[in-house]
């Protein structure tokens, strides 16, 4: 009779473990590199300086300032490019000038630095455009534009402190920089 009991206790014991069920697949994010429409396919830089072959070059959107470097066939022999940020992403229109110092540009041509003239508005830029930000790295820039797609957009600039890393301290960095 105590076989039988235990028996039946370990019938009813095995029955109530839970059983394994499958997970549902993850629910995919939107990759924040992908271009937006509006965005160009390709950005036109102008080369020049102390370089093998100066000129007009399209690379593709998203290449860097070494690209455009390489492009052009390399610094000459004894130009230096300590000046250039070889890293930086390239902006459509900018003009590099290799071998020079930092406030040195072409004849005839103001000295300015088209990233830190860029004023950017923050709901039609991308992610790309934004990390050209002071401060705004990869991260950051996939943060704005989140929050700006789950918000229906910015309707003002300082909606830019409610986005998760931006503080007092960056918004004033920012808000020069940025429109709506």
């Amino acid at each position: 009779m105590g076989a039988l009991a235990a028996a039946v206790a370990a019938f009813f014991l095995w029955r109530s473990q839970p059983s394994p069920e499958p997970l549902p697949p993850p629910t995919p994010i939107a990759a924040h590199t992908t271009p937006s429409p509006t965005a160009p396919a390709k950005v036109t830089v102008h080369v020049t300086g102390k370089i093998h072959k100066p000129g007009v070059y399209q690379l593709p959107s998203g290449s860097r300032v070494t690209d455009a470097v390489t492009a052009a066939g390399g610094a000459s022999r004894g130009a230096s490019t300590g000046s250039l940020n070889l890293a930086r992403r390239l902006i459509d229109g900018e003009q590099i000038v290799v071998g020079g110092t930092a406030t040195q540009a072409a004849p005839g041509s103001p000295v300015t630095d088209p990233v830190a003239t860029a004023v950017l508005n923050l709901n039609s830029a991308t992610t790309d455009q934004l990390e050209q930000l002071p401060g705004v790295g990869e991260v950051l820039a996939a943060r704005i534009t989140e929050f700006r797609d789950s918000h229906g957009g910015f309707t003002a600039i300082e909606q830019l402190r409610e986005v998760t890393g931006i503080g007092p301290r960056k918004f004033d960095e920012l808000k020069a920089r940025v429109s709506v």
